[in-house]
């Protein structure tokens, strides 16, 4: 099953994360070079929201950084990546196929 979460016209400039609605979430999605990603846009301690700033995905409410390129923070959380790919023009949501 896939299921379109953005065109992928619609993407923000490199280093920078939009946030997409996506069946009751607000995953964030960025583009890496030619790779385009989207993660869980929720801190893992309180659920609190997240904020691409300087490279990172930032908790307004406490802090916590967690690194773009693979979501893991210094205490060894890691945010969660849906798996993804693109569909024509289009970021999809993949449910039942192996990476």
């Amino acid at each position: 099953m896939k299921h379109p979460i953005c065109k992928t016209g619609d993407m923000p400039p490199e280093g920078k994360a939009r946030v997409f609605p996506f069946f009751g979430c607000e995953p964030q999605v960025w583009r890496t070079g030619v790779r385009i990603r989207a993660a869980a846009s929720e801190c893992l301690h309180l659920g609190g929201p997240l904020e691409c700033k300087d490279g990172a995905f930032v908790c307004s409410w406490h802090g916590a950084r967690f690194h773009m390129a693979d979501g893991s923070a210094p205490a060894g959380a890691r945010l969660m990546f849906p798996l993804t790919r693109i569909g024509g023009e289009e970021l999809v949501y993949v449910w039942g196929e192996t990476p």
